[in-house]
Parts: structure tokens; C-alpha cells; sequence
């Protein structure tokens, strides 16, 4: 199209919102309208999520948001009060322009903000406590505590560019790009990065936790109900970073175990040297299963010492001679307080 025909449609889309009724009306609702289609495709998946964990930190959202709503719509509703009440055209015989001071108005302006931060503070401190990503969970939902005798299932995951590598050591297998749990059987991340850091969401399971290089986090969650849910990187890393993408599945017990044969069919190891050709940089990967994994590969990833003759990094800070009040001890220190704080995690 060349540009006089497009400034010829501008001009003529100029005169058709400028027209009188029913075009007038057009202008507000035409891009309401449109603002309707768009957000018609979105799942507010965050506020309708499938596992406890991520629950909770809906209901933290929501009671955090109706708390700051106490305050901002009586504000709104008084701004547009006052602006049609002492509006110049407006005479009203209580405007006093020499008035500057009100007790009881006063009180309100300062103690209802001041008891909505005590509230919204104290629930905050609460519930981000209780939902510490390296603490374990303590229940499946609100109903049902987690049994003594469960044994969470453990996954380790190593984010790599652009692709995730799921490791699962009770089972000996591992994949990349597909992640599948049990429904109602705590889950316990073990999360590091191959390069740089990154950061492992599924909006319907828990929150967002953080990866990187030379460093472990962890996150617990559950999911209780079955389906097919997407899990991605929040985190930019790259020019693959769109695309690292996976989907996490809930499963039924029999279901997990098939997935498991599945996985142990795969007929690929998943060895250090088959680990480096993964590691290599690679754009929407397709989904891979190994049905066999080299002993120690993920503590190998963590250490940074996958590749032959590297030398691993819990060995050069065992071989450390600096005091013990060096900052390299302060950063091991730092590393695994969480782990002191929550024994029962030490493997």
C-alpha cells in the first residue's frame, strides 16, 4: 500500500470518529470492545491454580488486594465527591476556605492506613514464612496433613539454554522438557543452571524459584488435581529464552507409573558426555527421555565439573585456607542456611 493511500484511510477513519451518533458512541466502544476480545484468551491460571502451594499464594494475593482496596476506593469515591461538591458552578453554603485543621479527620486519614499495613504486614510476615520454597509442605490442602510415612518425590533440575533436563533419582531416568508428578505426593525440587540464571515457574503448582550456576535452590509443592499444565522460564536468558517451555503433568499413581515405563523404554543414557552434547545451546527442543542415568551427574552439574578435568567446586572450597571469617566462607555460609534452618532437607 503506498502512502497516499494509507493517509488517505487515516483521513477517512478521522472523519467517521468525528461524525455525529452512532459514530460518537463507536469511539468508546469499539476499543472496549477490542480490550474485551484480548483478555477473553486469557486463564488467570495464578487465580485458579491446581496445587495447594500455589492456592496459598492466591489467597495471599487476594486477601493482600482487598486490604489496599480499603483505602484506594474510598479515595477514588471521595476524589470524584469533593471535585462535584466544591466545584466552582456549584455554590454551596458550607465552603470554608479558611478551614485547615479536623481532629477526628485526621485520625481517620492516618489510623486507617496505619491498620491496614499492620494487617497486610502480619499476614504477609505469616504466610511467606510458611510458604518458605525450601521448607517443606506440611499438608496436601487445607483438609489433609501430609502423612508421616510419604516419601516426597524428588526431582533435580538443571536449567540449559534454552531447554529443561529433568532428573529423577528414585527412578534412574530422566527428560527434557516434560515433567510429570503423582496427584496429592509432595514434590521436592532440587534446582540448579547449567550457564546462567533462570527461573522455573508452573503458575498452577507454586511460585517462581530461581536457578543458577554453582548453586542449589529448592522449592516444595503438590499438585492436586490431574491435567496437563504449562510450566516455563520467567527469567530472561537469551535469544532462546521464548521458547524454553515445558508441560508438567498430574497423574494418577497408575498413570505416573506407566509414564515411568514409558521413560525407562526411552533407550537413551544419559551420561556426562551425552549431558555436554545436551548442554549445547538449542532452540524449542523437542520433548527426550533417557531411560538411564550416570550415578552422581547432577551433584557433577551443581560442582560445575561435568567435563573431563575439571575440578569441582566443593573441592576447591573444601581446599580453601582462608579464615573462617572470609567472604568465602560467608558466601558457603549464606549458600545453605536454609539448609540449617530446615535439617530434615540434608541428604
Amino acid at each position: 500500500m503506498s502512502q497516499r493511500n494509507i493517509n488517505a484511510y487515516l483521513i477517512r477513519m478521522k472523519d467517521l470518529f468525528d461524525s455525529p451518533v452512532p459514530f460518537r458512541a463507536a469511539k468508546r466502544v469499539v476499543p472496549a470492545a477490542c480490550l474485551m476480545g484480548i483478555l477473553g484468551g486469557c486463564q488467570a491460571v495464578v487465580l485458579s491454580p491446581s496445587g495447594d502451594v500455589a492456592a496459598q499464594q492466591r489467597d495471599l494475593i487476594v486477601i493482600a488486594t482487598v486490604l489496599m482496596l480499603l483505602i484506594i476506593i474510598p479515595v477514588m469515591a471521595l476524589t470524584v465527591l469533593f471535585a462535584r461538591r466544591y466545584a466552582k458552578q456549584n455554590a454551596n453554603p458550607d465552603y470554608q476556605p479558611d478551614w485547615d485543621h479536623s481532629t477526628a479527620l485526621e485520625l481517620v486519614i492516618w489510623a486507617a492506613p496505619l491498620l491496614i499495613i499492620i494487617c497486610l504486614g502480619a499476614v504477609t510476615w505469616v504466610e511467606t514464612h510458611k510458604l518458605d520454597p525450601y521448607r517443606p509442605i506440611e499438608r496436601l490442602d487445607a483438609n489433609r496433613p501430609v502423612a508421616a510415612n510419604v516419601k516426597p518425590l524428588e526431582v533435580q533440575v538443571v536449567s540449559l539454554d534454552w531447554k529443561w533436563l529433568f532428573i529423577y533419582p528414585e527412578y534412574q531416568i530422566a527428560t527434557v522438557n516434560e515433567l510429570a508428578a503423582p496427584v496429592d505426593r509432595p514434590i521436592a525440587f532440587r534446582l540448579t543452571s547449567s550457564t546462567v540464571m533462570n527461573a522455573f515457574y508452573i503458575p498452577a503448582l507454586a511460585g517462581m524459584i530461581y536457578t543458577m550456576p554453582g548453586m542449589e535452590t529448592k522449592l516444595h509443592a503438590v499438585i492436586n488435581k490431574p491435567g496437563d499444565f504449562a510450566g516455563f522460564s520467567s527469567n530472561f536468558s537469551g535469544s532462546g529464552f521464548s521458547k524454553m517451555r515445558f508441560r508438567f503433568h498430574g497423574l494418577s499413581n497408575a498413570e505416573f507409573d506407566r509414564w515411568v515405563a514409558k521413560g525407562k523404554a526411552g533407550g537413551q543414557s544419559l551420561d556426562r558426555a551425552s549431558y555436554l552434547a545436551l548442554a549445547k545451546p538449542s532452540e524449542a527442543a523437542p520433548v527426550m527421555r533417557f531411560s538411564s542415568v550416570s550415578p552422581g551427574l547432577y551433584t557433577a552439574i551443581v560442582n560445575q565439573c561435568v567435563a573431563p578435568g575439571q575440578r569441582c567446586m566443593a573441592d576447591m572450597m573444601r581446599a580453601d585456607p582462608a579464615p573462617a571469617q572470609s567472604p568465602t566462607r560467608r558466601l558457603r555460609g549464606a549458600q545453605y542456611a536454609a539448609e540449617d534452618k530446615y535439617p530434615a532437607n540434608r541428604k
